[in-house]
């Protein structure tokens, strides 16, 4: 089987580390060819410094492009509540020494996809690389094979009203990338929900084996905001790209068309779905436990390697 190319553009942010580490478990089938920072859980500066912490704790060397800082005509609002004010609060990580790369995200894909005709992204953040690339490089729209990302929501958001948080941070973004006729695979709120780890499988990880202390020192962390709530089970949110991406078979979906809503109180980042033709299959729902054990089993495998 070939491996899936992959740009994993991100916001770390605990999940996004845990779609990390899922995608690095599974480098028979999927190569990373760099990652692409973007604002959002939190700025810029922050989400690719604790990209870099986690690179230098696990010895990787694969290179961190930052992208941009802040939405394309709006202000950025980092969300602390659960992610903290690093945007990976929980694990203390010593500062990294090596730097990101000087050039930037929307010109590290536009050399990549000038050099290779398939290429996958997986959107863990806002979308606002990827818009500026569309903008900017519109002809290279044709080597992108496919977008596989987290956001949006169906039946009610968790920002406001109607919408996610990655497509309300930068809806005019999100517009540009929906509208684009690249095949998208969204993963919206729901599906993330339905793939959720309970809380009470979080402890499997609190023991000393190097990639499951990380693991469970983020997710102790994180899982503090569904504590308060008397939340049985949390989102993992941004691992379900890569979990799709490794087993698709395990996801029930929809093909049609998303619209996105840039404005209003209560809808702006809303994603309007009609089902039917179109170039946007959802994702809308999973069995729990056989979506979870793909995350388990790339930890374990993790602990092994890197013991």
């Amino acid at each position: 089987m070939d491996k899936r190319k992959i740009i994993i553009d991100c916001d770390p942010g605990h999940d996004d580390i845990m779609a990390i580490l899922t995608a690095l478990a599974n480098d028979d089938r999927l190569e990373i060819l760099g990652f692409t920072t973007v604002a959002g859980n939190q700025t810029l500066p922050k989400v690719t410094n604790n990209l870099l912490k986690v690179e230098e704790y696990l010895g990787l060397d694969i290179p961190v492009y930052p992208g941009e800082a802040h939405p394309l005509i709006r202000y950025g609002q980092p969300q602390p509540a659960a992610h903290g004010e690093s945007g990976m609060d929980g694990p203390i990580l010593p500062e990294p020494v090596r730097k990101p790369e000087e050039l930037g995200a929307v010109e590290f894909y536009r050399q990549i996809l000038e050099r290779e005709e398939k290429v996958t992204v997986v959107a863990l953040a806002p979308l606002t690389n990827l818009a500026i690339l569309l903008a900017r490089y519109g002809s290279l729209a044709e080597r992108i094979e496919q977008i596989v990302l987290m956001g949006g929501a169906l039946n009610g958001g968790n920002i406001n009203k109607c919408a996610e948080f990655n497509i309300w941070h930068d809806p005019e973004a999100a517009k540009i990338v929906f509208d684009s006729g690249i095949p998208i695979v969204m993963a919206p709120l729901e599906v993330c929900y339905a793939g959720g780890i309970m809380l009470k499988e979080v402890e499997r990880f609190n023991n000393d084996a190097p990639v499951s202390r990380l693991v469970y020192e983020l997710l102790d962390f994180y899982c503090e905001y569904a504590r308060k709530r008397n939340w049985e089970s949390t989102a993992i949110f941004d691992l379900i790209p890569i979990v799709y991406l490794l087993a698709p078979e395990l996801f029930e979906s929809r093909q049609g068309r998303i619209e996105i809503i840039r404005e209003g109180e209560d809808t702006q980042g809303q994603t309007v779905f009609t089902e039917g033709d179109g170039p946007h299959t959802v994702l809308v729902d999973t069995e729990r436990r056989r979506c979870i054990d793909v995350f388990f089993r790339a930890i374990r495998q993790l602990d092994r390697r890197y013991s």
